[in-house]
């Protein structure tokens, strides 16, 4: 991968590579479930504790095969266990708990001392080629690419290193893996071959999709398993009632909900645990990360983290919600207008160019136009709130802590430093001066000057 970041932990769709791992693994229902570590292994072991607490490690402190990966996972299960024992890769996050679920109940129908997870690729280099035999077409052996003859390379059905074993034969088996290979390695699927020569049977459950079985080595293939990983649940929103305009330029994390009729347009990334509610619009140009859409709402050409929109409520174009905004059902976050911890009531209005942080805002008001609710004293974050029915004008400084009160008026240009009463007008400007003949006086021949003074001609012949 060519990163400081260990392979994976790298993430497609808002889960790490594993991660996807782990979920199709969960849906199983297993009795244990052992991740192996070595490379990295407290960066993983870290990761693995925040988003499956109970999945126990075993450490491969030397990276001496896959036969010896699972030898160390036996070994801190206390040696051979009962019952069946399924193998997968940590770096295939296509893989679906479904296609999991076909050869655990293949293995086990089949009555299979070891079942392996196949398919048929276009392009089989670099993977193990299932060797069958030619009358009865049991599989018979897997053999690496690079210990492959010429007519073993020609395969297309490859191992996915996906298997599902017999936990009793296999810790004997295990036991019996050499490594005179090219690699000196312990190679797990050596297992098969010691099996099937001690007379057990060796079975396949082919998968319907090729791509499932997928192993991430390269940012190249990350990019490709995210579009068909992306494409698998845009095409499950779209049955499910979603209208996506775009599936190419929209992307969504696995963790994505939405309701029925919520429709995205183009250019939309929904990130995180963000809900789309039923007959709501997204898009075009947003990118949202753990945002709840309510019914009906409209969000356009915003950025949200962690927000929540009301039902019918209207946000953007270039809004940006940052977490802790709450804004009321029928409320409006307008253009250019940034929040950060804000809860804006019902109906209520912050329709331009403005910042609304640490607030309360009631419901039915308006915020007017570059307003700043001032909330950072270069030490510590205030409070303001503003009561509900409320207009306050543009051009508004409101210096936290502060209070409006409900149906209080403030005036455009104000920076309010004190409580407003309820039903009160608060002025707080300086009073206007006019200074007349000062740009004659101070810019005399400049296009002002020359502008005013015909201006002041035209007023002298008018009266």
């Amino acid at each position: 991968m060519k990163s400081a970041t260990p392979k994976v932990l790298h993430e497609i769709c808002g889960r790490s590579l594993v991660g996807h791992v782990l979920a199709a693994s969960r849906e199983l229902r297993p009795e244990h479930l052992v991740v192996v570590v070595g490379h990295a292994r407290e960066q993983v072991a870290a990761h693995l504790g925040e988003i499956d607490p109970e999945a126990r490690t075993a450490v491969q402190a030397r990276q001496n095969g896959t036969g010896h990966a699972v030898r160390m996972a036996l070994e801190e299960l206390g040696g051979a266990v009962e019952g069946t024992v399924v193998v997968v890769c940590g770096d295939t996050p296509l893989l679906t708990g479904g296609t999991l679920a076909e050869l655990a109940a293949a293995h086990t129908a089949d009555g299979n001392a070891v079942t392996v997870l196949t398919a048929e690729v276009p392009d089989a280099t670099g993977y193990g080629r299932i060797v069958r035999d030619a009358a009865s077409g049991a599989v018979t052996a897997i053999v690496e690419h690079k210990d492959a003859s010429e007519a073993q390379r020609a395969v297309r059905e490859i191992n996915s290193g996906v298997f599902a074993f017999d936990g009793r034969l296999l810790a004997d088996a295990l036991g019996k893996v050499r490594t005179d290979n090219s690699q000196g390695e312990e190679y797990l699927t050596d297992v098969l071959g010691i099996l099937r020569e001690a007379g057990h049977r060796v079975g396949a459950s082919v998968a319907q999709d090729h791509r499932e079985i997928a192993g991430i080595n390269n940012r190249v293939q990350l990019s490709e398993a995210r579009r068909i990983l992306n494409d698998r649940l845009l095409t499950a929103a779209m049955l499910a009632g979603v209208t996506v305009v775009d599936p190419a330029t929209t992307w969504v994390d696995v963790a994505v909900t939405f309701e029925q009729d919520a429709v995205v347009l183009p250019g939309t990334q929904l990130q995180g645990a963000t809900h789309v509610g039923e007959g709501a619009e997204v898009g075009p140009n947003c990118r949202l990360r753990d945002t709840r859409v309510g019914a009906g709402a409209r969000v356009d050409t915003t950025v949200a983290d962690g927000a929540v929109v009301g039902a019918g409520a209207s946000v953007g174009p270039f809004a940006y919600l940052r977490p802790g905004t709450r804004l009321g059902a029928k409320g409006k976050i307008g253009t250019y207008v940034e929040t950060k911890n804000a809860s804006i009531g019902e109906g209520t209005k912050v329709p331009h160019l403005s910042y609304v942080g640490d607030a309360t805002i009631g419901d039915y008001s308006n915020i007017g136009a570059a307003s700043v609710f001032v909330n950072y004293d270069g030490q510590d974050k205030h409070h303001t709130t503003v009561g509900s029915h409320c207009r306050t004008g543009s051009d508004n400084m409101f210096v936290a802590p502060v209070t409006i009160g409900d149906g209080a008026y403030t005036a455009a240009g104000s920076v309010i430093t004190k409580d407003v009463p309820p039903g009160s007008l608060a002025v707080a400007r300086g009073q206007q001066r006019n200074i007349e003949g000062w740009v004659a006086r101070k810019r005399p021949g400049s296009a002002a000057a020359k502008a005013a003074e015909t201006a002041s001609r035209q007023v002298e012949s008018e009266d």
